[in-house]
């Protein structure tokens, strides 16, 4: 696995803590921008070029995650969910509390289900319930190694499952902030302001979009974010035919169109450039979930907004899986769009 995609698979960055992901993002981008700065509400924002239209590329950088909320006499550890994650994917998972002092390991755990009455153990445990182990005996214990409100993440994993096949803790949306970083070193010069902005809080409302978007007032937008894969046991291709491998997916409506509706013109631009450039591609349509892309197309007078999307797995949750392949189609499909948005007189 390239080494940069592991060390953003990795970093900590839970929505409104982003700024380990930042410095990364900054450091990175620094390369092969012209300038990079992150502006008050901590997005990444970086400019190539100069000239002709305004092109603007989002990834958002935070994670899904939690925060600490309060800590009992006996010393465990109560917590608040930052970002959309199932109560169910959470029980006996490693977490790291990210503390002033250093990282701290914890363990979350439920009431055992060998005490449950009946009733109880027919029930989804909710995450109110949960609680963190981090092997201390005392509140004051506890207090001495983190602080009420540290963010705290899924413990970092990240490495090849098989060939094509990756995993990792953050691929949403880590991967495509490592896919906006190689569309940015391998983009040919082209008649326009190329900005690529590793957005802030997309995860709890899609804020740093919403803010970037303003400031920046681009001509044309790119989302590159995750959407899900359906190709495992228990989803229909009638929900979901989107296969990892396939290619990467353009996507034509989020949330059955209370996110992002991309309009015809920009459908017709995103599948003829697939097509024409020969890029492995295929469609999306989402019933639930949206990206960056329903505050940008919406900004100022409106923003013409096109979404890219990596079919992955298991999202919003400890590790997800993707296939490498399927991003690098999604770099060659963002620069091929970014060309031709150039050189077109009218979009």
């Amino acid at each position: 696995m390239d080494k940069l995609l592991k060390e953003l698979l990795e970093a900590p960055g839970i929505s409104g803590c982003e700024e380990a992901v930042a410095k990364i993002m900054k450091r990175e981008l620094s390369k092969s921008c012209d300038e990079v700065k992150i502006d008050k509400f901590g997005n990444v924002i970086a400019r190539k070029g100069n000239g002709g239209k305004k092109i603007m590329i989002a990834a958002h950088m935070d994670e899904i995650g939690f925060a600490v909320k309060h800590v009992t006499p006996e010393g465990f550890i109560y917590f608040i969910k930052v970002g959309g994650i199932a109560d169910m994917v959470i029980p006996a998972q490693r977490v790291i509390i990210k503390a002033k002092k250093g990282d701290v390991i914890g363990i979350i755990g439920t009431k055992p289900p060998h005490l449950m009455s009946s009733e109880e153990s027919r029930k989804l445990v909710p995450y109110t319930n949960m609680f963190i182990d981090i092997g201390c005996k005392t509140k004051e214990e506890v207090l001495k190694k983190i602080e009420i409100g540290d963010q705290i993440i899924f413990e970092p994993n990240s490495g090849i499952l098989n060939k094509d096949i990756y995993y990792g803790k953050a691929v949403d949306n880590r991967a495509c902030c490592y896919e906006m970083i190689k569309v940015m070193e391998s983009l040919a010069e082209v008649d326009a302001e190329v900005y690529a902005v590793a957005t802030a809080q997309e995860e709890v409302g899609l804020k740093g979009a919403r803010t970037s978007s303003f400031a920046i007032d681009p001509d044309f937008a790119i989302i590159l974010d995750t959407t899900i894969a359906g190709d495992v046991p228990g989803i229909e291709d009638k929900i979901s035919s989107l296969k990892i491998g396939d290619g990467i997916a353009i996507t034509m409506i989020e949330a059955s169109g209370r996110g992002t509706i991309v309009n015809n013109k920009v459908r017709r631009l995103m599948i003829d450039t697939a097509r024409e450039n020969k890029i492995k591609h295929q469609v999306d349509i989402v019933s639930g979930g949206m990206t960056d892309g329903a505050v940008i197309y919406m900004n100022r007078s409106g923003i013409l907004t096109a979404i890219l999307s990596l079919a992955t797995r298991y999202l919003h949750a400890s590790t997800s899986v993707f296939n490498i392949n399927d991003l690098k189609e999604g770099v060659k499909l963002t620069q091929k769009v970014i060309e031709r948005i150039a050189n077109e007189k009218e979009l």
